[in-house]
């Protein structure tokens, strides 16, 4: 195995997962028009908010739109990708300093859950939006996630994922 990831997904039910391959596209954050995305983004020449980004999760897909991915890191929301955007899709003053998306553990795939002491999700989460209920119920708090995404890329089980709002 890989990693502790592939190890803790080879332990579950098929269905499970096939779940995990068909997420939905998340956005960048600080657009101001979510079509955008469609109608510029494949005109652009560069690609900056890619190249621009300091953690490398910008990703452009066959549509030539960029999503992100949390696979390894999260989005530190530095602006990198809105100041590099020249088709202005991205835009600092759009005012979402925020990754439209709901984030939540699944209890089912949750090491936590099943009475092992883990808080790898809460330790990156610099908003406190990850509550333990208790010291085996960790809960994502909408009010407080920014939807960064660095509790996903740290969650040994891949049990952190996200329904996107656009």
């Amino acid at each position: 195995m890989q990693n502790r990831r592939e190890f803790f997904n080879s332990l579950l039910p098929l269905g499970d997962r096939k779940k995990e391959k068909f997420k939905p596209i998340l956005r960048p954050p600080y657009h101001k028009d979510i079509s955008l995305f469609l109608s510029q983004c494949p005109l652009c020449q560069t690609q900056a908010c890619v190249t621009d980004c300091e953690e490398e999760i910008i990703v452009i897909q066959a549509d030539k739109t960029p999503t992100l991915n949390f696979k390894d890191k999260g989005c530190t929301f530095c602006e990198a990708c809105a100041k590099a955007c020249e088709l202005n899709v991205l835009d600092i003053d759009s005012g979402q300093e925020q990754i439209n998306a709901n984030f939540y553990i699944d209890s089912k795939r949750c090491i936590a859950h099943f009475g092992t002491i883990c808080s790898a999700c809460l330790e990156p989460c610099i908003d406190d939006a990850i509550i333990f209920n208790g010291m085996f119920n960790p809960v994502i708090d909408d009010n407080r996630c920014t939807g960064c995404g660095f509790c996903m890329s740290r969650c040994p089980s891949g049990a952190i994922f996200y329904k996107a709002l656009d």
